[in-house]
């Protein structure tokens, strides 16, 4: 393919504008549909933990998060990781779906929970997805309340408080209109755009003497125009 500068390009996109908004739109129209019509929607709840000390159970947020001396900050911090890993133990799942009673293998629970620690403090963020708003928040609860008595049994340690309770979405969490109309806009342009290059790239006709000049190496002296002849638009007319 020739090498084309700005002027040509925009030229080449000026001319294919038409088909250029049309592949555009069609792909806006089918990402809309797809999110409206074959997206489940999965709704989002997240309850907070914070690692404080036993004797802080009735504390306010802020002061659980300042309360912890400097050692049981250290201490903390680096059972944050292994706490965010325990959340989603088989024995703690399988006891959530005991407890609430739900018809729900551990595994696909597990796939929905997701935990999270938020970086510089002692707070752990436990998220759970379900396709029902109640279910996904009381589901939370659960594992927040089941995994406290959990660090009470096997640590022998209170040092797990529950800062915020899960409470249900009102709007699903995998679902972003506008989103979904600004990527499928971004993918439809970029597709419009691989065409009009292609098309252009196999078209081997002659448009300007610029063309002829490129291809034969030889200068066009002159170029003769096409009239229409008053004979040729009564045989027009006629046919």
């Amino acid at each position: 393919m020739e090498e084309l500068d700005l002027k040509e390009l925009f030229n080449i996109f000026w001319h294919k504008k038409i088909s250029v908004l049309v592949i555009v739109l069609i792909s806006m129209i089918i990402g809309v549909i797809y999110t409206m019509g074959f997206t489940i929607p999965m709704y989002s709840s997240s309850t907070t933990l914070v690692l404080a000390t036993s004797g802080n159970q009735d504390l306010s947020k802020e002061a659980l998060i300042t309360s912890a001396t400097a050692t049981e900050l250290t201490v903390n911090s680096k059972l944050v990781s292994t706490y965010s890993e325990l959340v989603k133990s088989k024995n703690i799942l399988r006891q959530v779906i005991s407890n609430l009673n739900i018809k729900i293998d551990e595994n696909e629970l597990r796939k929905n929970v997701k935990v999270s620690s938020v970086k510089d403090t002692e707070l752990i963020e436990i998220t759970v997805k379900d396709e029902n708003p109640s279910y996904s928040a009381q589901i939370a609860n659960e594992i927040a309340k089941v995994f406290t008595d959990k660090v009470k049994e096997i640590y022998n340690i209170e040092n797990v408080q529950i800062v915020d309770e899960a409470e249900a979405a009102d709007n699903p969490s995998n679902i972003n209109h506008k989103k979904d109309v600004l990527i499928s806009a971004i993918i439809g342009l970029a597709v419009s755009i691989f065409y009009v290059l292609l098309v252009n790239m196999l078209d081997t006709t002659v448009k300007t003497p610029e063309d002829i000049e490129n291809a034969i190496k030889l200068p066009v002296l002159a170029s003769i125009p096409v009239y229409e002849t008053d004979i040729q638009k009564k045989k027009g007319g006629i046919r």
